[in-house]
């Protein structure tokens, strides 16, 4: 028995295919797009449902293009099954197709398994028919069709992997283009699948009562072309949806690339366009601007000790404050780290930037308060001008950083309008920043030890280590130069380490020769003694070198101390339990108090010498000060250092207040360790020994 094709149901069945094929191409690259790991699961099986659909609806109009001369219909579950077949193979492509990438092993497993799946449909659609006597396969029809089939599906997947990107030059026409092959390969399956059935002479469809032939045609048809367009139009609204979301990225990527994500400030970047734009408007209208260069003063050492986190916070509010009071014209940035920039336009006054320069001075001075915790930070500003500190962007800024370096000289906390030779001395400190770490291992640093003495007696109580640098090129470096420029390009934890380590071997050096011990004072700088391994640190240092805790004694500032009163406290208690002393170096040139003395628990006090000049001049602030401080030390068992002493009346003066000790020119001045080593023999018989001393080693 033989039958017959609709010429209009077979062209309806490779539309059919073309739009399952185009469906499954749109699918797989919005499957790729997707950016919600949590919406792909459902967007795959919703796209499997539709592409199946698709698939089984061409199978069964195509078999329904074949008329038999006998009633035909369909068996419920066992349409059904084919149907649930096609669904599960478009599974299959969709989650192959749209993600990860397409070897040739997989591309071939995944063909074999799709292409044998929809062959497996196939024929189980035609199994629905439920033929009686059974329909007989020519067995190499049967196997020409499951290798087209298994072909047609290593291709689909081949293109649909290929076209899925978003970027491929001229993406709809070629996806139209792979669908048209795709439905081609498709349809030819199913026609050689067909061709490879023989039907007996007076077979029966004993499946005719189940699914009406011409019922099923009009729903497998509407139900196809209802499926296939919908998702279509659904994928165009989300690729609609987006698109607008890739502009609303674009926009913010364009945002990110010229603004500062933590403080949304203008970057480097956009800076430097801004000042050229001024530099453009300035020439047309003849009006100077101003550029400011702002360093925050100790933000390091906050963000060290207290957190990366507490930094951030900083720098926001920071950011915050500097847009306060800015002209609409005006524009802050910033360049990165604590640093930032203010564009000042139309400084036809040159007092005009100094008042944007006292204004960021006064609004930074005032307290922050970051997760509890109150703190304060202040600025170093640079002020250049165009035309007369530079023509473009790159020079402004230069001469404007040159400045913000003179102000961190000046003491911090103000600012400094730009002169020529302010390059000579960022030169300076460049070249001083970049031979640092080499004066480390080339041996350009080295110690001097300043002696202290008994007031009373005049008799050595103990010794500060002072840090020298000699430059090969540059001679002598002053630590108030050096130091700072340490602080800033992070060096100064291992220039700290090296100084310890020094001390040791010095005191080392002086127990091998029988001296007398005594205490030697190191001074801690702020981001030393925010390190939060502090304590742990100076053991090592100190174990390794067989130094006892107690012949150590460590400065550090009134600033520092002040910086995180909580912290200082713990600090100081965990040196001191392990043996070692503290002092506080520097008094009264801070803003703590008196009071500040019994929390902090120091062993010694050391006035600053500025105070010492006050006694010369007759005056009474250096007097009354060293009055009261000498009597709450000894209520308080502190001892107290008067530094800087110079002079013979200074001397007298300390006499009469009962202060404990000094150190200054008058006695001695700080000695090379070879020079202190002599001076150390001749000094034996006359050593005080004091409360920081540990007994002389025994032998």
């Amino acid at each position: 028995m033989t039958g017959v094709y609709n010429p209009l149901l077979v062209c309806l069945s490779l539309v059919v295919a073309f739009l399952a094929s185009y469906t499954a191409m749109e699918l797989s690259g919005g499957l790729n797009a997707l950016t919600s790991a949590k919406r792909r699961p459902l967007w795959l099986v919703g796209g499997a449902v539709s592409m199946g659909v698709g698939i089984w609806s061409m199978h069964f109009i195509g078999m329904l293009a074949f008329s038999l001369p006998i009633a035909v219909g369909y068996d419920f579950s066992i349409t059904a099954a084919s149907l649930f077949l096609a669904i599960s193979v478009s599974f299959i492509a969709l989650a192959t197709a749209s993600r990860g990438a397409l070897s040739r092993r997989r591309l071939c497993v995944a063909g074999t398994v799709m292409g044998a799946g929809v062959a497996a449909m196939h024929f189980t659609g035609m199994q629905a028919m439920q033929m009686s006597p059974g329909i007989e396969y020519t067995i190499w029809r049967v196997a020409l069709s499951v290798g087209v089939a298994i072909g047609a599906s290593m291709a689909a997947l081949w293109l649909a992997f290929t076209l899925r990107a978003s970027d491929v030059e001229n993406l709809v026409v070629k996806r139209l283009g792979a669908a048209l092959i795709m439905a081609f390969a498709i349809t030819g399956m199913h026609y050689f699948g067909m061709s490879a059935a023989n039907f007996a002479a007076g077979s029966l469809c004993l499946a005719g009562g189940k699914l009406d032939a011409n019922w099923l045609a009009l729903v497998v048809t509407a139900t196809s072309f209802t499926v296939l367009v919908g998702t279509l139009a659904l994928f165009g609204f989300h690729t609609s949806s987006l698109s607008i979301s890739l502009r609303r990225a674009t926009r913010q990527l364009q945002y990110l690339g010229t603004h500062d994500a933590l403080t949304n400030l203008p970057n480097r970047q956009q800076l430097a366009l801004r000042i050229e734009q001024a530099v453009a408007e300035s020439a047309r209208r003849e009006s100077p601007f101003a550029v400011l260069f702002i360093d925050l003063d100790g933000f390091k050492s906050i963000n060290d000790s207290l957190g990366h986190s507490v930094g951030d916070d900083l720098l926001q509010v920071c950011a915050e404050r500097l847009r306060q009071d800015l002209r609409h014209t005006d524009m802050v940035a910033r360049l990165g780290g604590d640093e930032f920039v203010i564009v000042v336009e139309n400084t036809t006054d040159a007092s005009a930037a100094v008042t944007v320069a006292n204004g960021v001075l006064r609004r930074l001075g005032e307290e922050i308060v970051v997760n509890g915790l109150p703190l304060r930070v202040s600025a170093s500003i640079g002020i250049a001008s165009y035309p007369r500190d530079g023509g473009n962007a790159d020079e402004l800024l230069h001469s404007a950083d040159a400045a913000m370096y003179a102000a961190k000289q000046s003491g911090r906390n103000t600012f400094r309008v730009f002169e020529p030779e302010m390059n000579h001395t960022a030169l300076r400190s460049l070249i001083l920043q970049r031979d640092l770490q080499r004066a480390l291992s080339a041996g350009e640093l080295s110690m001097s030890f300043q002696p202290k003495f008994s007031v009373a007696s005049q008799s050595l109580t103990g010794v500060e280590a002072l840090i020298r640098w000699h430059h090969p090129e540059l001679g002598e470096i002053p630590p108030l130069e050096f130091i700072p420029i340490a602080e800033r390009s992070g060096l100064i934890v291992e220039i700290g380490d090296w100084v310890l380590r020094d001390v040791c071997r010095n005191i080392a050096l002086w127990d091998a020769q029988g001296l007398p011990p005594i205490p030697v004072a190191v001074n801690l700088s702020p981001i030393q003694f925010s390190v939060p391994d502090l304590v742990g640190r100076i053991d090592a240092l100190t174990g390794a070198a067989g130094v006892e805790p107690c012949r150590l004694m460590f400065e550090i500032t009134e600033t520092t101390a002040m910086q995180n009163i909580e912290k200082t406290s713990s600090t100081i208690d965990a040196l001191q339990s392990r043996g070692y002393t503290v002092a506080i170096d520097d008094f009264g040139t801070g803003y703590s108090s008196l009071g500040y003395l019994q929390r902090f628990r120091f062993d010694q006090i050391k006035i600053d010498g500025s105070f010492m000049r006050d006694l010369d001049d007759g005056g009474q602030r250096g007097s009354a000060l060293l009055s009261a401080v000498v009597t709450l030390a000894r209520a308080l068992k502190i001892e107290v250092v008067a530094e800087g002493v110079e002079t013979e009346s200074q001397f007298r003066k300390l006499s009469e207040l009962a202060c404990d000790q000094m150190q200054g020119f008058l006695l001695s001045r700080p000695l090379p360790a070879s020079d202190f080593l002599a001076f150390l023999r001749v000094a034996a018989d006359r050593i005080v020994a004091t409360g920081s001393v540990c007994p002389a080693p025994a032998g």
